[in-house]
């Protein structure tokens, strides 16, 4: 599987867009689930994250090539959904991630450029 993701992270719905978020969860896992079944992206998961008093409460982790990515973040209905959950979502962030075999490569990198 591929080293390259998006972490579209988020704490919590607006009060009184509790509804709105419910039904963009849904639909942004039917966008998610097309794109894996067009090969667009590798494969996707939803994750929610106990009650811990942190900002980020849940975040869907899209695994993919990173063309793959790099196109799905840049395709009009991706960004549409980012803007659509701006709408009803406090702390939405859509990152782009490593994982997998590629954390070791940058984390060697990343030691050494520690100075000596």
């Amino acid at each position: 599987m591929s080293s390259n993701a998006i972490v579209f992270g988020w704490n919590s719905p607006v009060p009184g867009r509790e509804q709105l978020s419910a039904k963009h969860f849904q639909d942004f896992m039917g966008y998610l689930q097309a794109q894996k079944a067009a090969g667009q992206i590798e494969a996707f998961e939803p994750v929610l994250i106990e009650p811990h008093g942190g900002p980020v409460n849940g975040f869907f982790l899209i695994r993919g090539t990173h063309a793959q990515i790099d196109t799905l973040a840049g395709s009009p209905e991706y960004v549409q959904h980012v803007i659509r959950a701006q709408m009803h979502v406090a702390g939405l962030g859509s990152l782009r991630a490593v994982v997998g075999s590629l954390v070791a490569e940058r984390m060697g990198m990343w030691t050494a450029a520690i100075p000596k």
